[in-house]
């Protein structure tokens, strides 16, 4: 695919043609890169000089990378076309039917697919013909692959789907809804059948109607509607599938009729970053846009009881009124101290009417709550939940108003006591 990089050599046409088409790939992947763009990284490369790949790809990283978003997909790109030919072979074979035993079965990481599109876009991906396939070699025909597409799409992990399956995915996030149920308050209303009787309306009746008391007035509850506060971590591990569900809470934050009284979000990887007044945005484009240039800590560290006490501290008092449910989204995968996140998470599971785990390390089947972050907080919410896939959040939205809804919290609470 690419040349072999002239380690001495600064002025060589080849190098420019082979960046020209490493820019192409970066483009139709999803990076906006204009001709300004690769003009500049050849004259940087020029000025530069390298002498290891590594000054070679943070030079190239510095012309093309814009955004914190882009920077695992040019890593893979860079990786596929720069510097592991197999790589290339492996793409190319997830691209056609699933066949087993001509490729070595594996999953594609993160971005990985989409760079695979991106240098594969216009290369024929036919099946070989059959007279070149040895008669006695068995195939093994992979029938999943049957199903629909759309169901596929539905259970496919956010961080394995290409890029046209990304913008399909967020399509049909932004027209899922998140209903909730109305709360009943303690004041009450008029009413012709009621819980409890209105003694004041009642002896104001009977006065008008000489002392008598004919008519018994009645109180039901009233209804309102709660606030939806969400936590969304967008460290590392995190950020592809932070991304998406962004989308999904953009929908949820501008659906009419959805019941939600007001929806407040923050993100969070080493601090804690209030991102509501972007996502009221009707244009989800540009109100994630701004939301990432308000949060500087995308795809940084993780620090989840420090977040949670700065929002405990700040915003706790503010949001959490009204029965508010919470819906905290990270693989609860800490570098600070377990006590502090455990006392942190235990105080927010008490202000909040739900609190809700979205975690999208339990995709797997063999998950246990090993990791120190993970068994200091699964004691202190009320479900834990898998949020990894279009099928997961679908079936957040059927579960969300039903109290008694534990997720897989108690299968692991029980494994987390042994």
């Amino acid at each position: 695919m690419a040349e072999q990089l002239p380690l001495d050599i600064p002025d060589n046409p080849k190098l420019a043609q082979n960046i020209t088409h490493f820019a192409r790939a970066l483009r139709k992947a999803g990076l906006p890169i204009g001709t300004g763009r690769v003009v500049d990284a050849i004259r940087a490369v020029q000025v530069a000089g390298f002498s290891e790949k590594r000054d070679f790809y943070w030079t190239l990283h510095a012309c093309f990378v814009t955004r914190p978003e882009h920077r695992a997909v040019f890593a893979q790109i860079f990786r596929m076309y720069w510097r592991d030919p197999r790589y290339m072979e492996h793409m190319m074979s997830m691209m056609l039917p699933a066949i087993r035993g001509v490729q070595e079965e594996r999953k594609a990481e993160a971005a990985e697919k989409r760079a695979a599109e991106a240098l594969l876009d216009g290369v024929e991906r036919d099946l070989p013909d059959s007279s070149d396939i040895e008669e006695e070699t068995e195939l093994e025909i992979d029938a999943s692959r049957t199903a629909s597409s759309e169901e596929r799409l539905r259970n496919l992990d956010f961080e394995q789907m290409s890029t046209e399956e990304i913008a399909l995915a967020k399509r049909i996030l932004a027209q899922l809804k998140l209903p909730v149920k109305p709360i009943e308050s303690r004041r009450g209303q008029a009413s012709h059948l009621g819980h409890r009787i209105d003694r004041a309306r009642t002896l104001r009746a009977s006065m008008r109607q000489g002392g008598e008391l004919r008519d018994i007035a009645y109180l039901k509850p009233k209804q309102r509607w709660p606030n939806l506060v969400v936590l969304c971590d967008i460290s590392g591990s995190m950020s592809q599938y932070s991304r998406i569900i962004l989308h999904f809470l953009h929908a949820v934050s501008n659906v009419k009729g959805a019941g939600w009284a007001k929806v407040h979000a923050f993100t969070f990887g080493t601090r804690l970053t209030n991102i509501t007044r972007h996502l009221r945005q009707r244009d989800v484009d540009a109100a994630l846009s701004a939301a990432g240039a308000e949060a500087q800590d995308w795809e940084g560290g993780t620090r989840i009881g420090e977040c949670l006490h700065a929002f405990n501290r700040d915003w706790s008092r503010r949001v959490l009124g009204q029965g508010a449910v919470v819906l905290l989204i990270t693989d609860g995968l800490d570098r600070g101290e377990p006590e502090v996140l455990g006392k942190e998470i235990q105080r927010l599971h008490l202000s909040a009417r739900r609190l809700i785990w979205l975690n999208p390390l339990l995709r797997w089947d063999g998950f246990a709550p090993k990791a120190q972050g993970v068994a200091a907080m699964l004691p202190h919410v009320d479900s834990f939940r898998a949020g990894h896939s279009i099928a997961s959040l679908e079936d957040l939205a059927k579960v969300i108003s039903k109290p008694d809804d534990m997720g897989e919290k108690a299968r692991l609470m029980a494994a987390l006591s042994k």
